[in-house]
């Protein structure tokens, strides 16, 4: 009897954030099921013309800002750029109390996507962060003190977390990312009050059958890898962001990411599907044992994650009512799967892709097109490596029964790298970046990225409205009773529309560019809607030039708000270099290595958004110390680690000499145009699908 009534309480206690207090947000998506739904509407299609600022608090941070707030009991706790943590006076923004778990500046060299955190999550006394360098963290509430911190990943190895831990009973579960630099992914469950490892589950096998054993669901997962599989990769298959959690079935969802080595003819010589790279998979939340897997992107070749949010409800199947899970990942189908088996109901485009014709629902795999391989040419594919939809959380409305989608429209020119040779000191996807510089416009004609904000029905699988956008850079959703969809943009504006047709109802400028998702909250029988705002991660680093810079912000709205938002601050742009600091044929060396070591932080063609400097625009003090930045370090503490163990002195000029060409061309075009690109980057035709 008392094992059966301790079993009732921790079903209620699980149960509570499904159904519990409307006025928090208690949780990453708000209730387990990731809904991102909030049952709050008094700000509705009516009142919403009411709505307006009420109060701002600066982060202090100008890089990415991507986190959930999470709000309890009239308290919002919010993480920030480099892993810190606040806590808020949610009525207010009155700081209550900071943390920073003081991450070494030149981790950042091992972020493939910047410094961002999207949230913390908060139970019982506590709140949890996941570090940039890999600790697991227990704050106390009240104070902010830390309880308790326990290192989840092997520090010699460039694994990240940048992803939200969840709470599940007395169990805390964290992910890790760092697959393209060769890590071997995994998620784990850690004790709530003493930090002790629960389980741990593995998402891709080790070169060592026997460590194997351990976990029978690799024993099969190893059959679908060859023996001669890049194993000094790590192989990837990190599980970097999402996880949902159904308490009835006791199931445990997480989103599995890419392999290390995006080319599979290089990752897995003689084929293979490579389990579970790019897969759901629904553990046992209380062992960690493997219940079902579904492979959304077999040997997948293109950066397809599944780690993309993933949304439990109910949804009437062929007549009949169904359990699902839904995703829409970046290969650009959106699957609806059976909760409890993994069993594949459907599966439809929810954005152009021409890597695969359709789903095949008697085998549950995608067919393949003949533009899909690219391992002996180039290839034009959609979606791009940054996916019909990214880390930007979608949203839905059992109201409406929509799913409200950040989508990205874009194609991508895959290269593989004839000379690949595993560097566990750069990027190891197996691309071409020399070729893809050397063939890209310095200041491309015509289309800019296009992102949209797409209203799917689940049950048709079909688009029911739309809203088209002209920067690269998503933003997630929230969705309420209201009747309303609200997300930010990358031009600083937070947008309200109706949720039945995309109507744009409301929007009032914050002079910072949003991403992150919003969230709503009530106190004291007043509602509120609140976001993060600041641009960064992989989107914000290449596909958008931001005229102002980017001062990490919270904002919260309610009706009647009068705050005023904080003013734009102008990036500065002013060219240091001048042509004779450099010559032709350094420069020429020089773009190579800026490809293959500084691309992915400060932009193609040196380009920076402004999230990361735009090396273009150094100061004469940086030019004056170019060599001590990239050799010694001398920035490490800035997140500009040292590059001694891949680059030596000859190849750093050589980069300096690139980069004072491209400012030096930048230059001459902004004379003859007469104005700067502007907020918006542009790429050229054959790379937008729409």
């Amino acid at each position: 009897m008392p094992t059966i009534i301790a079993t009732t309480l921790l079903i209620l206690l699980a149960l509570f954030p499904v159904t519990g207090n409307a006025s928090d947000w208690p949780l990453h998506g708000r209730t387990y099921d990731e809904q991102r739904f909030s049952p709050l509407k008094q700000i509705n299609e009516e009142s919403v013309e009411g709505l307006g600022l009420t109060w701002a608090f600066a982060t202090g941070n100008t890089r990415g800002m991507e986190a959930t707030p999470i709000v309890v009991d009239g308290v919002m706790y919010i993480s920030t750029a480099w892993s810190r943590v606040v806590a808020l006076d949610a009525r207010t923004g009155k700081l209550q109390w900071s943390y920073d778990p003081q991450v070494p500046g030149e981790k950042g060299r091992d972020a493939c996507c910047d410094v961002v955190n999207r949230g913390v999550a908060v139970s019982g006394d506590q709140v949890f962060l996941g570090a940039l360098d890999g600790r697991l963290i227990a704050l106390d509430k009240s104070t902010g003190k830390e309880n308790w911190s326990v290192q989840t990943t092997d520090t010699s190895k460039p694994y990240t977390i940048t992803g939200a831990p969840r709470v599940i009973g007395n169990k805390v579960i964290i992910g890790n990312g760092g697959a393209e630099f060769g890590v071997r992914g995994y998620f784990s469950a850690y004790d709530t009050e003493s930090g002790k490892m629960i389980w741990r589950f593995y998402t891709v096998p080790s070169e060592d059958a026997s460590e194997d054993d351990a976990q029978p669901s690799l024993r099969a997962a190893r059959a679908t890898w060859p023996q001669n599989a890049l194993w000094e990769s790590g192989l990837g298959g990190t599980a970097w962001d999402s996880f949902a959690y159904d308490p009835e079935l006791n199931l445990l969802y997480a989103g599995v990411g890419n392999g290390s080595q995006y080319n599979r003819a290089v990752r897995s010589p003689g084929g293979g599907d490579n389990l579970f790279i790019a897969s759901i998979v629904a553990v046992n939340a209380d062992t960690g044992k493997l219940v079902w897997h579904y492979q959304t992107t077999p040997a997948d070749s293109w950066d397809y994650t599944a780690t993309q949010h993933m949304i439990l409800t109910e949804l009437e199947v062929l007549g009949e009512t169904r359990k699902v899970i839904m995703q829409a990942p970046k290969n650009g189908f959106f699957y609806v799967l059976d909760r409890a088996t993994g069993e594949l109901l459907s599966a439809e485009k929810y954005v152009p892709a021409n890597w695969a014709s359709h789903v095949d629902l008697e085998t549950g795999r995608p067919v393949e097109t003949e533009v899909a391989d690219w391992s002996d040419q180039q290839r034009y594919i959609t979606p791009a490596i940054v996916g019909g939809h990214n880390w930007n959380p979608m949203a839905f409305s059992p109201d409406t029964g929509l799913v409200y989608i950040p989508t990205i429209h874009t194609t991508y020119p895959f290269t593989a790298d004839p000379d690949f040779e595993f560097n566990p000191n750069t990027m190891n996807t197996g691309e071409d970046y020399p070729d893809l510089v050397r063939n890209m416009p310095a200041i491309a004609p015509g289309f800019c990225s296009p992102t949209r904000l797409t209203a799917w029905n689940p049950a048709r699988q079909e688009q029911v409205w739309q809203v088209k956008f002209n920067d690269g850079v998503s933003a997630g959703v929230l969705a309420t009773a209201g009747g309303l969809v609200v997300q930010g943009t990358t031009d600083g504006y937070l947008a309200v529309y109706r949720d039945t047709d995309g109507e744009l109802l409301w929007r009032q400028q914050v002079n910072v560019g949003i991403m992150a998702p919003p969230i709503s909250y009530a106190i004291d029988g007043e509602q509120y809607i609140a976001v993060v705002a600041g641009i960064g991660g992989s989107q914000g680093g290449h596909f958008t030039n931001l005229d102002n810079r980017n001062p990490g912000h919270v904002f919260a709205f309610k009706l009647g708000g009068k705050a005023e938002p904080p003013p734009p601050e102008p990036r500065h742009r002013t060219i240091h270099a001048e042509e004779s600091m450099l010559t032709e044929a350094t420069a020429e060396k020089g773009q190579d290595l800026y490809a293959v070591h500084c691309l992915r932080c400060h932009g193609a063609n040196a380009q920076s958004s402004g999230v990361i400097p735009d090396l273009r625009y150094s100061t004469s003090e940086v030019h004056a110390i170019w060599k001590q930045i990239v050799i010694d370090g001398v920035f490490a503490s800035r997140g500009m680690a040292s590059f001694a163990d891949s680059l030596n002195e000859e190849d750093v000029n050589a980069i300096h000499s690139y980069v004072i060409r491209e400012a030096v061309r930048s230059q001459d075009w902004g004379r003859r145009a007469g104005k700067w690109l502007g907020s918006q980057v542009c790429i050229p035709a054959e790379w937008v699908a729409d």
